[in-house]
């Protein structure tokens, strides 16, 4: 993503140029890394969080807090993932799924798999693509589907991870879903080991 927009600027203030697909890219990638570092915050606990009044309340109730919290995180990321699926299912010729909040079962909808993108052109590698998707017809240019689908892979991966979080709270491997104090611990212990102590 980076060298891909320092690419692009070095050919464009120098040679008057530019990579038509580099913005458009750029902004796929962007997408990508956000919905895949949410999942990831949760596996490290680097989401970060006011703990005021958590501090205040015995370990137990704070146990007990969190799990409510990821209870509610993970209610959320079921909705998240309902709609992200059901975002990306056209562009891939499938089926959304029924009901308002909470799949009941799918439904017929109207394929966009023919949809793609403005100008990032199509690699070569992927021309399967065009029979599995497409009724056959080649692409000229990526398929929708493909940068779309970072949204139900990360959701996907956001709810596994908060389930994942729960099962290490509940097993006491882990305090909560937010890091707070601990960063500043953390710091504390870098700084001794840089130090040498």
């Amino acid at each position: 993503m980076t060298v891909i927009t320092f690419a692009n600027v070095i050919m464009r203030y120098i040679f008057q140029s530019s990579l038509i697909w580099g913005l458009e890219t750029t902004l796929v990638l962007f997408a990508w890394l956000v919905l895949i570092g949410m999942s990831y915050a949760v596996k490290i606990n680097s989401h970060l969080g006011v703990d005021a009044i958590i501090n205040i309340l015995s370990p137990s109730l704070r146990r007990l807090l969190a799990l409510f919290a990821g209870g509610i995180c993970v209610i959320y990321a079921v909705l998240l993932l309902k709609g992200a699926w059901d975002y990306w299912a056209p562009f891939a010729g499938m089926q959304q799924t029924g009901g308002r909040w909470f799949p009941t079962g799918f439904i017929e909808t109207r394929d966009r798999a023919f949809y793609t993108t403005e100008q990032i052109p199509m690699p070569g590698f992927l021309a399967w693509m065009g029979d599995a998707f497409n009724q056959g017809e080649a692409y000229d240019k990526l398929p929708r589907l493909v940068p779309y689908f970072a949204l139900p892979l990360g959701v996907a991966l956001l709810l596994f991870r908060l389930l994942q979080a729960m099962w290490h709270i509940w097993t006491g491997e882990r305090q909560g879903l937010i890091v707070s104090h601990e960063v500043e611990d953390a710091i504390e212990d870098i700084r001794h080991l840089d130090r040498g102590n």
